[in-house]
């Protein structure tokens, strides 16, 4: 058993992972800690990496990147059955092609205790014995388990899993395939599991109502994690729209105490209000360029669209938390024509556009040749001026006010396509673009435009 009191260093820690399938990215630089006796949900829509994210953890998948600690010790260092006697999982079904009885079925899980065609012990009959009295399923041990019910299977697969004496419990969308009864009744078993063993247990969720009920630190995915806190933050309906592309209600019901994700009420952004309040503001950053813009543009409660950003880039993560819409690519890819053809949509309903120091190189060129022609189109466009970059290095005698403005932009020290960049960022200038040297100027115009259209 793994020494849970130990504060020096989390049970679980995954140290930038990285993972995908036939060559695409699903998890992307991800970080994530979790300590002895958490109950963390996973959250997300289908596709966003969670039960990926649980196999990686349960040495099913080895990451392609990136370091899994289990108990402070990389994971491939435990081998298989040194890992089974620390992690457990409970999938979403479990097929049984033999007729085993439940008590048969839960002596399985103490298959990591044991040598090859070696019989139970008296401590694994006893250990077994615990497992069905923790379940709640001792008058089943004699039952053959595909006659049962779908809850009560449930409560068999994790009572053999509770006879492995895990440290960490893994829940691949445990309540998917049963009735509310049932949800509940298990849910509850593993909170108390949680709280009277100190069992840790982290679960892929699709129900969020349940995870907001029954988890104290909910981790939304969405090929990364967007967001990792409590209920009450991670549940916003600005950032569920964003990542499950849907609108909900987000409250406290009357009479309850737990959040409440419902539909569309009444007084719920609709389709109707949601065009009339389409972003005037379009952002292009990457790399952390745009932060500072991003969270004051939150701040002044202008509502703004971004991208194209790649996933598992830092202004992406933020983005998807902050801005109206994002603009996804996939990682370390090019900027797509699908992905240019929503730019360029975007574009032309903006008023403002924003470009911010970020460094252009041939996959995200493209974005400057979609700048250059909204702003011939009439889009105000503000170049934000990187922090200490010296315009007074200008070569010849009498530099312009163009050659002063480029060298304020920066472009030449971040352009890696062989001059194309700097190339657009002049016809930029030459087109009406603006330099602005702070995040205080461009929410400044920002408010002035909006101003003025009023």
């Amino acid at each position: 058993m793994v020494d849970e009191n130990n504060d020096s260093y989390p049970l679980l820690d995954m140290q930038g992972i990285t993972f995908g399938y036939d060559r695409q990215p699903l998890l992307y630089d991800v970080h994530f800690q979790v300590r002895a006796g958490e109950m963390v949900g996973l959250l997300g829509p289908n596709g966003s990496g969670k039960t990926t994210l649980l196999r990686l953890v349960s040495g099913v998948l080895r990451p392609q990147q990136g370091t899994v600690m289990l108990d402070g010790r990389d994971a491939r260092a435990w081998g298989r059955r040194e890992i089974a006697r620390r992690v457990a999982v409970v999938p979403q079904e479990m097929h049984v092609p033999f007729a085993f009885t439940v008590a048969e079925l839960v002596s399985l899980g103490r298959t990591p205790y044991q040598h090859l065609l070696s019989s139970n012990t008296r401590e694994d009959q006893r250990i077994v014995q615990h497992a069905l009295q923790a379940a709640d399923i001792e008058p089943l041990a004699g039952r053959i388990f595909n006659e049962l019910s779908g809850g009560e299977q449930q409560r068999v697969i994790v009572a053999m899993a509770l006879a492995q004496m895990p440290a960490l419990l893994l829940l691949d969308e445990p309540t998917s395939h049963l009735d509310i009864k049932y949800q509940i009744e298990l849910l509850e078993l593993v909170q108390k599991l949680n709280r009277e063993t100190g069992v840790t247990v982290i679960a892929a969720m699709h129900d969020l109502n349940l995870a907001a009920r029954y988890f104290p630190r909910l981790v939304l995915f969405q090929r990364g994690i967007v967001a990792d806190a409590t209920p009450a933050e991670v549940l916003e309906p600005h950032l569920l729209r964003r990542v499950y592309g849907i609108n909900v209600q987000v409250g406290i019901l009357r009479g309850a105490e737990h959040i409440s994700i419902l539909p569309p009420g009444n007084d719920v952004v609709t389709d109707d209000d949601e065009e009339a309040t389409q972003p005037r503001v379009h952002v292009m950053a990457g790399g952390g360029s745009g932060e500072l813009l991003m969270r004051a543009l939150a701040d002044a409660r202008i509502p703004f669209s971004a991208g194209a950003l790649n996933i598992g880039d830092s202004d992406h993560t933020l983005a998807l938390r902050l801005a109206h819409d994002v603009i996804t690519e996939q990682p370390y890819s090019p900027i797509s024509p699908a992905a240019l053809e929503q730019v360029r949509a975007r574009l032309a309903q903006v008023a403002v556009l924003i470009l911010c120091p970020v460094p252009v190189g041939p996959g995200n060129l493209p974005l400057l040749r979609e700048a250059l022609e909204a702003t011939r189109q009439g889009v105000t466009t503000l170049l934000l001026v990187p922090v200490n970059v010296d315009s007074s290095d200008v070569s010849g005698d009498v530099p312009s006010t163009e050659d002063i403005q480029l060298r304020q932009t920066g472009m030449a020290e971040r352009d890696y396509t062989g001059g194309e960049g700097v190339n657009f960022m002049r016809a930029l200038l030459q087109s009406g673009a603006r330099v602005v040297s702070s995040v205080r100027e461009v929410v400044d115009v920002v408010v002035i435009q909006g101003d003025r259209k009023g």
